[in-house]
């Protein structure tokens, strides 16, 4: 099942943050379990929060790739996909202080608020600061 080793694939990657990945995808995609159509699916899935993006479209088992991941915008794309089954995983806590965590959550939801724009109305105080009404101001020929 490919959410079965995505899951840990994504555990082997935080578990061992500070090594970047690197290779042929005939060479990594056996380190990560997967054959290599799946793990250029899975390439295609992290490489948002890749630090230099891969182009997906030239990729061959002869490429060589680098998986140098941003994990705080991994943890960010994570909420941004709805994948809670990864951005709940425990092994976050060595990667990522909770705060930071807390942090990158907050800045998610805060990124999916509408924020509604004031707009003036007729009877309001007109903008300009006569103290008039805007209707009978900036307003009359609007």
């Amino acid at each position: 099942d490919y959410f079965e080793a995505e899951t840990e694939n994504y555990k082997k990657l935080l578990a061992d943050h500070e090594k970047v990945y690197s290779g042929k995808i005939s060479e990594l995609a056996p380190m990560f379990n997967m054959d290599e159509p799946t793990f250029v699916g899975f390439i295609d899935g992290i490489n948002t929060s890749l630090k230099t993006e891969i182009d997906l479209d030239t990729l061959e088992s002869d490429s060589v790739v680098m998986l140098d991941i941003d994990f705080e915008k991994l943890y960010y794309n994570m909420h941004e996909a709805k994948a809670s089954w990864l951005y709940e995983l425990k092994e976050w806590d060595k990667v990522l202080s909770e705060a930071k965590r807390h942090e990158i959550t907050k800045q998610y939801r805060a990124s999916k608020v509408f924020i509604k724009e004031n707009t003036v109305r007729r009877n309001d105080p007109c903008p300009c600061g006569s103290g008039k009404k805007y209707k009978n101001c900036c307003g009359k020929n609007a």
